[in-house]
């Protein structure tokens, strides 16, 4: 079996980690000095978000440098000091790399500019249409268009993204290879992982860029087949030379096929896939700046789905509630004011049961919540702004734009990390780049690792996966999928089996356990509420998760 299927993967977002010198701001040092709380949870793996030399204009995802360290967040000499310091607690460094675009700052788009014919063709360049028009009629993930004007010229670039992320031309082979370097630079300094963000945008239709008729480009941008060639001819230029590295590609609208070749080792893409399809349920109908209760049958019918085929075409899923982009999990699917140590019990052990490599976003192993903050002021995230002023556009009151923003926005996750009771949660001695969440006395590490139990649940989480191979290795079987209130699997390995109940709701319920599972010996594996036997019968109560291990 592969090395990573026993896995668990820590998602540092360094900004908000751990501030060592006092700016107000998460740096390399920070990551340094928790080390030591990160190898004592028992993860793997630590994937951290961008600290490349950046504009910052979309926090760090618009590079300027893809081989330097931004002075923002400390010297190579640090960074090459974590990557040892983490290896000798027995944890490697997963880096995001950011290659469908980069910053208009970078030293290639500014010799575009500057009229370098040969590095004008690092980007998608084109003039506008016979009739005036726009290039193409693609629209940017960020709203508005996707072309804006080329300097001085009569030209446009492509940004899929920001205005200041111009999209890279993978129909370049120098381009392949300048990215090929990249990640062959960051290899050679000890670096066993990567995340790749938006990945599956590489390969732009053809080089004939063409108007969408269906509407906003994404057809014609998302998933087109050349990205597996992008990607087979990437693994075998960099990462699929050294052994044991662990790839994840960020999919942004992607399918179950594609992401079933993304991840099917015979084909040597990538190690497995993010996918956000279980994250948008609770969308009015699919927009995201829009409030409703999340809607728990699709949530359960997609985590289904998606489990069911990646199992059946040997694809591997990356396993998530939470990242830099999205709102807290507890906050939206469960109830941590009146259920906190159930409801971020319940959200880990839903997934860390599943089959695929479960990621923990910082904070979430204390149950850290959404901020609740009281003004617009207070977030600081560009796409947050965008849409305040969007909703206020179209005649929602201050405060109909404000309930929206402080459930969906970005920021929510974005908060710093609460180490401790003391001002700032321990995060930082000056003043924090955002605000912390006003929970931080009640919930932070200090009181958490003493006293909690949710650190010590996700610790017997990770060590399961370990000791038993049924939970790294184990296919898939969906139980109860009619079920109003709670998601039940099965996985099943050389004859044993692990049942999994999961209750999302505050009323008690009683369910009727599958018959064939009656008739054999079980035990109790773990739970967040009584420990029992398994009978035909179970009653579960509010935002309950229990598991049993059945004997082959």
């Amino acid at each position: 079996m592969s090395n990573f299927h026993d896995k668990v993967v820590y998602q540092v977002y360094p900004k908000s980690f751990k501030d060592s010198n006092g700016d107000g701001i998460g740096d390399l040092r920070g990551v340094i000095e928790k080390l030591a709380y990160l190898a004592d949870l028992g993860v793997d793996m630590l994937w951290l978000n961008p600290f490349f030399t950046s504009p910052q204009n979309d926090n760090g995802y618009d590079i300027s440098n893809y081989k330097e360290i931004d002075p923002l967040f400390g010297t190579m000499a640090d960074f090459e000091e974590l990557v040892h310091k983490a290896e000798a607690l027995g944890m490697e460094i997963m880096l995001d790399m950011v290659l469908n675009h980069s910053s208009t700052e970078h030293e290639w788009f500014q010799k575009a500019l500057a009229g370098d014919k040969e590095y004008q063709d690092y980007y998608y360049l084109r003039p506008a249409q016979e009739n005036g028009d726009l290039p193409t009629n693609w629209e940017s993930k960020f709203g508005g268009p996707s072309w804006s004007k080329f300097g001085q010229t009569d030209l446009y670039y492509m940004h899929l993204f920001d205005p200041t992320q111009a999209d890279l031309n993978w129909h370049n082979p120098k381009v392949r290879e300048e990215l090929h370097q990249v990640v062959n630079f960051w290899l050679n300094k000890g670096v066993k992982g990567f995340r790749f963000d938006v990945i599956n945008l590489i390969g732009k239709s053809t080089t004939e860029l063409v108007d969408d008729l269906t509407g906003n480009g994404k057809p014609l941008y998302t998933d087109q087949p050349i990205v597996h060639d992008y990607l087979k001819e990437m693994n075998q230029a960099t990462f699929g030379r050294v052994a044991d590295t662990v790839t994840v590609g960020e999919m942004s609208s992607t399918t179950i096929e594609n992401c079933v070749l993304y991840s099917n080792p015979t084909r040597e893409e990538l190690s497995m896939a993010f996918s956000f399809h279980h994250l948008k349920v609770d969308y009015v109908d699919g927009e995201k700046w829009s409030l409703m209760p999340f809607d728990f049958l699709a949530l359960k019918n997609i985590l289904n789905d998606w489990q069911t085929g990646m199992s059946e075409g040997d694809g591997w899923n990356a396993l998530f509630w939470n990242n830099h982009d999205q709102p807290r999990a507890i906050s939206r699917f469960a109830d941590p004011v009146n259920y906190h140590s159930e409801s971020a019990t319940l959200l880990a052990q839903t997934i860390h049961l599943l089959r695929g490599t479960p990621y923990i976003y910082q904070g979430e192993e204390l149950g850290m919540t959404n901020p609740d903050y009281e003004a617009i002021e207070d977030f600081m995230d560009i796409e947050t702004h965008n849409a305040y002023r969007e909703l206020q556009e179209k005649g929602l009151s201050e405060s109909e734009a404000m309930a929206i923003i402080r459930e969906k926005s970005r920021d929510n996750n974005r908060t710093p990390m609460q180490w401790t009771d003391e001002e700032h949660a321990g995060f930082t001695t000056g003043t924090p780049w955002l605000k912390v969440v006003d929970n931080y006395r009640e919930i932070n590490v200090a009181k958490e690792v003493a006293k909690g139990s949710i650190f010590s649940y996700y610790q017997r989480l990770i060590q399961l996966r370990k000791e038993l191979p049924i939970i790294a290795n184990g296919s898939y079987e969906g139980l109860l999928l009619e079920h109003p209130s709670v998601y039940a699997y099965a996985r099943h390995l050389d004859g044993e089996t692990v049942l999994v109940f999961n209750h999302f709701y505050a009323e008690p319920v009683t369910i009727q356990v599958p018959e064939e599972y009656l008739n054999r010996s079980s035990r109790y594996l773990i739970g967040n509420g009584q420990e029992r036997e398994l009978t035909s019968s179970l009653t579960l109560a509010p935002y309950e998760t229990i598991a049993f291990y059945l004997d082959a």
